[in-house]
């Protein structure tokens, strides 16, 4: 196990900071997601350009489209060939398709 960097009780501060902003955007995107209020295709466009939605599990992604869960998204990426320690930016051209087919 690597040993974790040594950081004064400021930087630590703000790397909690910072990944508890980052928790709480992909909260609100997968919630967006769940209620309708955002499609898939607005969420790929999103995705290229910013860093917190690309970093968004996939599985995670999928288990929040509704009407699906962890085992119906897991089923749909087995099928699609998606790994499933894939984020939304490792995403091939051929895997964005097939998803977008999906829920379109």
């Amino acid at each position: 196990m690597p040993i974790p960097p040594k950081l004064t009780p400021e930087q630590r501060q703000a790397a909690l900071k910072k990944a508890g902003e980052v928790r709480r955007a992909r909260a609100e995107v997968k919630e967006l997601l769940k209620t309708g209020s955002m499609s898939i295709t607005e969420l790929f466009d999103k995705a290229d350009s910013d860093e917190v939605i690309g970093g968004i599990k996939v599985e995670r992604l999928i288990a929040a489209m509704p009407g699906m869960g962890k085992v119906k998204a897991m089923r749909l990426m087995e099928s699609v060939g998606i790994a499933d320690n894939r984020r939304l930016r490792g995403l091939g051209d051929r895997q964005r398709e097939a998803l977008l087919k999906e829920f379109t």
